[in-house]
């Protein structure tokens, strides 16, 4: 598999215009996991999103918990490493808000039906 790695980046390599040189050479370029990992990553944060319109009886706070604790974590350790990683900063960042905002209607409502009863 590395080998067709190595293969396929020298053609690539060949392909990508000047302008672009700098991103594709970077330590967290598109030559990276450093850059793919946080791509897909965005798909939690679209998921949070959605997440939004689900009743907040339904919510999970262990699950939210989980993935603000996640979402925090990550965040501080991009800004760690080298290189710096900022798009997995705000990837981790975005994951960590919409949990905290989950986190917060589940809770409320959990207080509320608390007070009703």
């Amino acid at each position: 598999m590395s080998l067709l790695y190595h293969k396929s980046m020298a053609v690539l390599d060949k392909i990508v215009p000047s302008k672009l040189q700098p991103l594709w050479m970077h330590p967290a370029g598109p030559k990276t996991i450093f850059f793919w990992a946080p791509i897909f990553k965005w798909g939690l944060v679209i998921a949070g999103i959605a997440d939004l319109q689900r009743p907040a009886d339904t919510i999970s706070p262990t699950q939210c918990g989980a993935l603000l604790a996640t979402g925090l974590i990550w965040s501080r350790y991009s800004l760690v490493i080298i290189p710096k990683n900022y798009s997995l900063f705000s990837v981790n960042l975005f994951v960590a808000g919409t949990q905290c905002y989950q986190m917060y209607r589940a809770l409320s409502y959990r207080h509320n039906q608390k007070t009703i009863v």
